[in-house]
């Protein structure tokens, strides 16, 4: 291997080492200042959006499992930050409610990590935002990570993830 190929896969690895670190750090001062992971947070906003959604709007809106979102819903619920209750319209349908405690959490929580990253990222040219979106895509296949079960929220935990797929070649 040359040495300008090494120096690019240290490159590399420090980036990504620093894409972890600045999401662990994220991760901890959230914790300290809401009490929240990343993700029930993510969950906490769009439940406050509207006041009232669907576990099964959650779900698709986050891109994770229906289950993901109950266990996320359970924590909130637990918190006292929403509650359950049943729908006027549906019998067979459950709404997840933003209480008061869990607006004023909103309003206490520190900017979403992602939010600076969706600002940047959408300042980004067009071909920019393809370029990134391919060149993160390969690195999470390199990474036998393109199968795990994931929500556009950067975090470090919380979210589980499916069993990797194997790569054959």
């Amino acid at each position: 291997m040359t040495e300008p190929h090494r120096d690019r896969i240290d490159q590399s690895l420090i980036a990504l080492r620093r894409i972890l670190r600045a999401t662990e750090m994220y991760e901890r001062d959230l914790a300290q200042a809401a009490g929240l992971t990343s993700v029930q947070l993510r969950v906490l906003q769009l439940v406050g959006v509207t006041g009232s959604t669907t576990p099964t709007a959650l779900s698709s809106r986050m891109g994770v499992s229906q289950a993901t979102i109950t266990t996320l819903v359970d924590k909130l619920v637990a918190r006292g930050l929403v509650r359950r209750e049943a729908s006027a319209t549906d019998r067979r349908q459950t709404n997840v409610v933003i209480m008061d405690t869990g607006r004023e959490t909103l309003k206490g929580a520190p900017d979403a990590l992602q939010q600076r990253y969706v600002t940047a990222f959408a300042g980004l040219a067009d071909w920019e935002q393809a370029q990134l979106v391919a060149s993160l895509e390969r690195v999470a296949a390199m990474l036998d990570a393109h199968e795990i079960d994931a929500s556009p929220v950067l975090t470090t935990g919380e979210i589980r993830a499916a069993k990797p797929a194997h790569r054959t070649s």
